[in-house]
């Protein structure tokens, strides 16, 4: 099979712990982007700090694309052009902070470049420093959210978490999108808007077969876009349940899990 597509989660997957590109992942991606292989980033992350991240493999030079907000957001990352957006009313967000209050968890949400919650926590700190964004604590958090916003978080830990995934994964079922992107971070988005879906809608304006493209993730957020590639590969530090559903497993994150497979599925004479 000839891949055409080389699909990336970032935290935990293209990124090491300290939120860097080995060496021999970027050389390995750099040279698939020789050869006529898209690299594409998928993230839970706002598109604001992944552009650190594209601008450093050179996608506008090989005209690719960001998916971003767990793909409510698909971006040309060389026109900057605005493929698909998928949005929360101001009265979901409401309602998803009436639920974080009653489940006794913290929330926030983004208003331009800018993270937005009711009480700042050890949790929203660390989404600060993954994207770079600043926080803005809000006496009134319905006050301040009054256009639409991509996503919601609720944040807290995770064994407390796990348990408010389950319920409101049924309570909201057919409603919004529910998953949980790290241990402490759950996820809102609009009903039916995943990462699969949304490179689902890429491929198909680009022309690309979905058994073209490889998909690498290590969280829950990532499983939609697994199942749906071609080959849907989980990284060596993935959780068990991710790793039983995906095609192939690689090593980790620390020790050159994309390299490593690439070699094995693109980068080999015989590919």
């Amino acid at each position: 099979m000839a891949y055409k597509m080389i699909v990336l989660d970032l935290d935990d997957t293209l990124l090491r712990d300290d939120h860097t590109i080995s060496p021999l992942t970027k050389k390995a991606l750099m040279d698939a982007q020789e050869s006529g292989v898209k690299v594409v980033l998928a993230s839970g992350r706002p598109t604001y700090a992944m552009l650190d991240i594209a601008k450093e493999l050179h996608l506008d030079e090989y005209g690719s694309f960001i998916l971003s907000f767990n793909g409510a957001k698909i971006i040309n990352y060389k026109t900057k052009e605005e493929l698909f957006s998928s949005t929360l009313s101001p009265e979901t967000v409401h309602g998803l902070y009436d639920l974080s209050s009653k489940e006794d968890v913290c929330i926030h949400t983004y208003v331009g470049d800018t993270i937005v919650t009711p009480k700042n926590n050890e949790f929203t700190e660390i989404e600060g420093h993954i994207t770079g964004l600043p926080i803005n604590e809000v006496s009134n958090f319905k006050e301040a959210i009054t256009t639409p916003v991509v996503k919601v978080l609720m944040v807290d830990n995770p064994e407390k978490l796990a348990l408010v995934e389950k319920k409101l994964q049924r309570e909201l079922n057919g409603i919004l999108s529910v998953m949980r992107s790290k241990p402490y971070f759950l996820e809102f988005t609009e009903a039916g808007v995943t990462k699969g879906t949304s490179l689902s809608q890429l491929i198909k304006k680009l022309g690309i077969e979905r058994e073209e493209v490889i998909a690498f993730g290590d969280s829950y957020n990532d499983l939609a876009m697994i199942e749906f590639a071609g080959l849907g590969v989980a990284m060596g530090n993935a959780p068990d349940d991710i790793k039983e559903k995906a095609n192939y497993v690689t090593d980790t994150n620390m020790n050159d899990g994309i390299p490593k497979a690439l070699e094995k599925f693109i980068l080999t004479p015989s590919h």
